[in-house]
């Protein structure tokens, strides 16, 4: 989700900056631009679309130097603009920033510090642009200390200031930014694919960390304000695999990127002190939340999936009625809707046509639709009454990961916000929120099990066919694990709820038909062992995704995939990842094209 280059040293700036932003277009974006100092001052050039709309208008626009900043935008603060893309200037054009990441107390900043000042923009990042030049006193290093000492929220940034030329300053903090070090020069980049062709000695911002580079030096502060000695790496990655940021495939990059975006998606939406979420986009007065009767999600595959598991949410936190139904078939049943129905159209990229065409129909009963989407401005998110973006960043995978658990992350925190309004005590609320906030580290302790859990995936990547069960909120989380099995490996998968395996499909098992299942410490874990034991007992190979310390799933399976514990609510978003480790081992170990499977597309635009 968007990125960054800047360069400073001897050679020309500009084709630098540009075929560096090329090396990010992996990324996502959906604008452009780049600041040059040239001749004591900074000019600017921006553009909407694709880098060649950047590239082809600063040929007209005479940049030329020697140190410059750019940066690809991916909107989530403010439509597709010009004005909205970076760099960002203050009210005065002699300083410029680059900036990833939200600025979660951009309105505060604005109403504290920034009476008098112009916005030219709809961003959050403008706003910080005005803050480090509200600070700026003649030393750019100390504006920029002083302005992120008042910012909650996270940033990958870079500022210039004409006023002191041949300087860049750069930060971290919750997104990544890399510094090459080359000879006489230094480069500045989200990660490392823009430098590998200049260098391939880098040095990794930590966060809370500000560096400080000239043309003959680099210093790097801590958040105590003292130079660290830090470590020069040299980068043995070529540029394709730097796009990954090392991983073999965006997939696994994908599946990796969790424990940081599951953290952009519940960022600045809750409150400990009220044990409540607070989703702006919901648009909501309490009198109108108050009216709704009945919950309906509305999706396609693995955001359905997703709807699933918000079903069992809304209906446990906040008491409502709630159903997930496929998109494609919604419109064909006559659904009954009306003005006490809340609808959630939710979609990845925005542009699922089942899904548009569904939340038409529900508009059309008088609904209130609101969409969850990735993209930002896409179909859903125009034609939706509000929502909310999931933050997940570019998906480049066709089979979906992160974005499924940051839609799960959305949904649950809705449904705090109704069951707050509805039921739920603020003990309840704060529990469940700290419990989220967990989340990504017991998400790091799942990933830590790669290695193992590909060693199993060796033992069953022959098998033709294979059986997924869950019960209660697992249930969706072995639909979507039998989904991504199939959609990369295209090894027949199905899944079940633990109970029905007596009804039919117990027929299939055998020796030759494994049963992956989730049997977790929750309040079905005796049901669910039951139902395991049914399926050993016809000599099915086992495999258990079961909960750390659990002695007897080792007992009773094959294998064991173990998973940290957690709130029950909250399991998807821990046991999902096993699964799809699972799914990418298996699919790459069979010579499969694990980011672009057959027969699939990312957007699902046709009916």
């Amino acid at each position: 989700m968007c990125g960054i280059v800047g360069y400073i040293g001897k050679k020309e700036a500009l084709p630098i900056l540009i075929n560096g932003l090329r090396r990010l277009e992996y990324r996502g974006y959906d604008s452009a631009g780049v600041a040059i100092f040239q001749n004591g001052k900074i000019k600017k050039t921006k553009a909407v679309g694709k880098i060649d709309s950047l590239s082809e208008k600063v040929k007209t626009a005479d940049m030329v130097g020697t140190v410059g900043i750019a940066h690809t935008r991916w909107a989530t603060h403010g439509g597709v603009t010009e004005d909205n893309a970076h760099p960002h200037s203050g009210c005065q054009d002699d300083l410029v920033i680059c900036h990833n990441g939200i600025i979660e107390n951009y309105r505060e900043l604005k109403e504290k510090f920034l009476s008098g000042h112009t916005i030219k923009s709809q961003t959050d990042t403008e706003i910080l642009a005005h803050l480090i030049e509200v600070f700026y006193e003649g030393d750019l290093l100390t504006a920029v200390r002083k302005a992120l000492s008042e910012v909650r929220g996270t940033y990958g940034l870079v500022a210039m200031h004409a006023g002191e030329p041949n300087k860049i300053v750069a930060a971290r903090l919750g997104s990544p930014l890399v510094i090459g070090v080359g000879e006489n020069e230094y480069y500045i980049a989200s990660d490392t694919s823009p430098m590998l062709a200049h260098t391939k000695n880098v040095v990794f911002l930590d966060d809370g960390e500000v560096a400080e580079i000239t043309l003959d030096s680099m210093k790097i502060f801590n958040v105590d304000h003292k130079i660290m000695d830090k470590h020069v790496e040299k980068i043995e990655w070529n540029e394709a695999q730097a796009q990954k940021q090392g991983f073999d495939h965006f997939m696994l990059k994908e599946i990796f990127d969790q424990p940081t975006v599951v953290k952009d998606a519940i960022r600045g939406r809750f409150s400990l002190e009220d044990g409540a979420a607070h989703l702006g986009g919901l648009n909501m007065t309490d009198e109108q939340m108050h009216q709704v009767k009945r919950v309906v999600m509305l999706s396609c595959g693995t955001a359905y999936y997703a709807g699933l598991v918000g079903k069992y949410a809304f209906e446990r936190l906040a008491g409502l009625p709630t159903e997930a139904d496929v998109a494609s078939e919604f419109r064909y049943r006559d659904p009954i809707i009306d003005e006490h129905t809340l609808v959630f159209a939710i979609s990845q990229s925005g542009e699922t046509a089942d899904t548009i065409a569904a939340l038409r129909e529900a508009k059309r009963k008088g609904a209130f639709v609101r969409g969850i989407v990735n993209v930002v401005g896409s179909s859903i998110a125009r034609e939706t009454d509000g929502g909310t973006y999931i933050h997940a960043g570019p998906e480049l995978a066709v089979a979906s990961t992160k974005a499924y658990t940051n839609m799960v992350a959305v949904l649950i925190l809705y449904a705090l916000q109704f069951g707050r309004l509805n039921r739920v005590s603020v003990a309840t609320g704060e529990r469940l929120l700290r419990a989220l906030l967990e989340i990504p580290e017991k998400m790091k302790l799942v990933l830590a099990q790669s290695e193992k859990i590909k060693a199993i995936a060796q033992k069953y990547k022959d098998y033709k066919d294979c059986i997924f069960l869950g019960r209660g909120i697992n249930y969706p989380v072995a639909l979507e694990g039998a989904l991504k099995l199939k959609e990369i490996s295209y090894i027949h998968s199905e899944a079940y709820p633990g109970g029905e395996m007596k009804h039919g499909p117990i027929a299939l098992l055998s020796e030759n038909f494994p049963i992956i299942a989730i049997a977790t410490k929750n309040q079905l874990y005796e049901k669910m062992i039951s139902n395991i034991q049914e399926a050993k007992a016809r000599k099915a190979p086992i495999i258990l995704i079961a909960t750390e310390g659990d002695a007897q799933a080792k007992e009773i399976s094959d294998d064991v995939i173990y998973v940290p514990q957690t709130m029950e609510l909250l399991e998807p978003l821990v046991n999902t990842l096993a699964l799809q480790l699972f799914s990418y081992h298996t699919a790459v170990l069979l010579g499969k094209d694990v980011d672009r499977p057959r027969n699939l597309a990312k957007s699902v635009t046709v009916e």
